[in-house]
């Protein structure tokens, strides 16, 4: 008897969690391949981390390999898929060009940046979706930390050392927290002339941060970045962004070298290329998680516009909780249409939200319980700690030495601002030159190599 072929296309959360399932429910039935452009697991929550030096870049990655030993990985970007002729097309690291035929198909493709049209942003901005613009941030704060330190006027000093965030979503929210822990650590060592403080914005048009969540979490959020001097500007957008900082659509203009959108997702754009009915850019399912007129093809995470059972009519947001249980459901899903099991649909019970705020603070509503401070703080990393599917004990390490010794200050100089462009269908790799003539110019380098460092170092947003 020939074995079903099974190919899941994205290992984020939905994608990984389908294919886990998969593997454990019916692998001596089928055949598993994942499609994924990098070879690891990312955990994305603890990014923010990541950008700030709490956590090394390796502790929120999980080996696919490692953990999925039942699975075969295939490296690459999927760029078509045929459903009459059942294929998925790719890309590879290298640029070659392979198909993947299947029996059954699983496309949990995730989300990308999401961009609007603001004179600017996409060329002096840069999103939070992959690690390779976690280090940027990160190596990005700290030279800007470094070169405000040794400037000549108060004006530049102030201008390198004010960073803005718009979004105060979930992501937004954490990385202003998150990195102003990090520059006040930086200033420590390196003290700013003229007696300047790192400054940190934090804007969203909604009228409060966390305008996704529930009021506790927004409140207690609001109330630690206040207290730590980030500047909260509510009902406020950028109207325009430059090299040298942002136009408020009040008419202020802020200067400044970083920009952080975070403002949202939205689906990887390879769903709207597939023809089936799509519902705000995401691929319209069943509650069983089947494309309708495909019965073979199932979709789940951001990329999936999954009926909310529990809210008639509605759809359920795109958050990282939603995906993982759906991954779950359409792994089941998918053994069930191949004689392994009963089919369910998706069905989902809040169990709360935790927003780390950096060092022992956090916002947490567990199971319905608002919790906040060094309470919440333990909770929320006890959620990390036991959501991860890997590398809970080096990340543990990480946050107990972080805790009593001074976090690295140096820069890696790994990822150019180029490579992270802002409009970008893969936030999950760094963009590469074809070859050595098509590095792009990038004039903050040259401002870097005048000031005598070497351009190949980094560059500046």
């Amino acid at each position: 008897m020939s074995r079903s072929r099974v190919v899941v296309v994205g290992a984020g959360f939905a994608g990984y969690r389908a294919a886990r399932m998969l593997t454990r429910v019916a692998r001596d039935t089928v055949d598993v391949t994942l499609l994924n452009p990098t070879d690891y697991f990312l955990y994305l929550p603890l990014l923010p981390q990541v950008a700030a030096g709490a956590l090394e870049p390796r502790r929120v990655t999980v080996s696919l390999s490692g953990t999925l030993p039942h699975a075969r990985l295939v490296l690459g970007e999927a760029d078509g898929v045929d459903l009459d002729e059942r294929v998925v097309s790719y890309t590879d690291p290298e640029g070659g060009r392979g198909t993947l035929a299947y029996d059954r198909l699983v496309l949990a493709v995730g989300s990308v940046n999401k961009l609007l049209p603001v004179p600017g942003v996409a060329e002096h901005a840069h999103g939070f979706r992959g690690m390779p613009e976690a280090l940027y941030l990160r190596d990005h704060v700290t030279r800007q930390i470094e070169l405000a330190a040794a400037s000549d006027t108060p004006q530049e000093c102030r201008a390198r050392c004010t960073f803005v965030v718009v979004g105060a979503g979930y992501t937004g929210t954490e990385v202003a927290a998150q990195g102003q822990l990090l520059t006040d650590a930086l200033v420590k060592k390196r003290r700013l002339p003229h007696g300047i403080r790192p400054r940190w914005m934090l804007l969203d048009i909604a009228p409060r941060v966390l305008p996704e969540l529930d009021q506790h979490l927004s409140r207690t959020a609001d109330n630690v970045l206040r207290r730590r001097g980030v500047e909260i500007r509510t009902k406020a957008s950028v109207k325009e962004a430059t090299k040298d900082g942002v136009l408020l659509d009040d008419g202020e203009f802020v200067d400044t070298r970083t920009l952080v959108w975070c403002v949202g997702v939205r689906p990887d754009p390879l769903v709207a290329e597939l023809g089936p009915p799509l519902e705000r850019g995401r691929l319209l399912v069943d509650p069983y998680l089947n494309v309708p007129g495909h019965p073979e093809v199932f979709a789940c995470g951001d990329a999936a516009a999954v009926p909310d059972l529990e809210k008639p009519g509605e759809y359920t947001p795109m958050t990282a909780q939603h995906a993982w249980r759906q991954g779950r459901v359409a792994g089941l899903n998918v053994a069930a249409s191949l004689g392994k099991g009963e089919r369910r649909d998706y069905r989902h019970k809040d169990l709360g939200f935790t927003v780390d705020l950096g060092g022992v603070q956090a916002a947490a509503n567990p199971l319905g319980v608002p919790l906040s401070g060094p309470l919440a703080g333990a909770v929320t990393r006890g959620y990390h700690l036991a959501a991860m599917p890997g590398n809970r004990v080096r990340v543990a390490a990480d946050w107990l030495l972080d805790s009593v010794l001074p976090r690295q200050a140096v820069q890696l100089g790994l990822v150019r601002s180029w490579s992270v462009p802002l409009d970008t269908a893969s936030p999950e790799l760094a963009r590469v030159p074809d070859d050595s003539h098509d590095v792009p110019d990038d004039s903050h380098d040259k401002e870097k190599a005048d000031q005598g460092g070497r351009p190949d170092q980094g560059a500046t947003s």
